[in-house]
């Protein structure tokens, strides 16, 4: 029997699954069980989702580490802590490497490891007034875990900047330096986001897991196993099933059966 998750939530409806962080007395912070819970989500979506939607109960997104779990680290030793932070990192992975589109829904704060969540996703609307940051060095420690996928959003001039100072930043900084895609009033997140899962959900499911994999995958290899890769990408996409429908839709001029 599935375990059943205690601090997240998981709605799906007409293949649409919206994941809330559901930790709203702690700011949406991260603890073991959010962590695992999370990894444990993202790693089990079936053919019935075709676009996730990552949000947090409350007015905050997330507010990074919980106090209690930090504070419990402090007794721990160096492998009971790398321990640790191999989760973590498996849940960020997890989150990044889901076939699904996912989009962010971003208000109030996302700080540390809610800036590496955000990261994690393919798109990100955020509330005008929310504020974002790679506060860790305030703490004496790093953006460590996140940084493997923060650092292809943002690259290495505005991580120089972010992850030295810990200074926290807005949603139009954030823009700026490509961890947002879009900032909007609150009053029109909801809309916003509803309006970019309805342009996914025009598309061929598989198409858009395998875009998302040229994505990672152009990034990961050498220039010449990437042409190679892309080669025999499309060349599969093509004579698939999805690929001959569409091609067929857009030669009769109908919907294809996905949309």
């Amino acid at each position: 029997m599935t375990q059943p998750m205690t601090t997240i939530r998981i709605d799906v409806r007409e293949g649409v699954a919206t994941v809330t962080l559901a930790r709203p007395d702690v700011r949406n912070a991260f603890n073991e069980v959010l962590i695992d819970e999370l990894r444990r989500a993202f790693s089990s979506f079936g053919p019935e989702v075709r676009a996730v939607v990552l949000a947090g109960e409350g007015p905050t997104f997330c507010a990074g580490a919980d106090v209690q779990w930090m504070k419990a680290s402090k007794d721990k030793s160096e492998s009971e802590n790398a321990a640790d932070a191999r989760a973590m990192a498996m849940m960020f992975r997890a989150i990044d490497e889901c076939p699904k589109p996912l989009i962010a829904k971003v208000r109030g704060a996302a700080l540390g490891g809610g800036s590496g969540l955000v990261a994690c996703c393919d798109i990100v609307v955020a509330a005008e007034g929310t504020w974002f940051g790679f506060t860790e060095v305030r703490l004496g420690i790093v953006p460590a875990n996140i940084s493997t996928f923060v650092l292809p959003k943002i690259g290495a001039r505005a991580a120089r900047r972010y992850f030295l100072t810990g200074e926290r930043f807005d949603a139009a900084r954030a823009r700026e330096i490509g961890l947002v895609h879009e900032v909007v009033a609150d009053s029109a997140l909801d809309a916003t986001v509803e309006g970019l899962v309805g342009e996914i959900l025009k598309c061929g499911p598989n198409a858009v897991a395998t875009a998302k994999e040229i994505v990672r995958e152009g990034l990961a290899r050498q220039r010449d196993d990437a042409i190679e890769y892309t080669i025999r990408t499309i060349a599969r996409v093509r004579v698939s099933p999805e690929g001959q429908e569409g091609l067929a839709a857009f030669l009769d001029k109908r919907k294809p059966r996905w949309s």
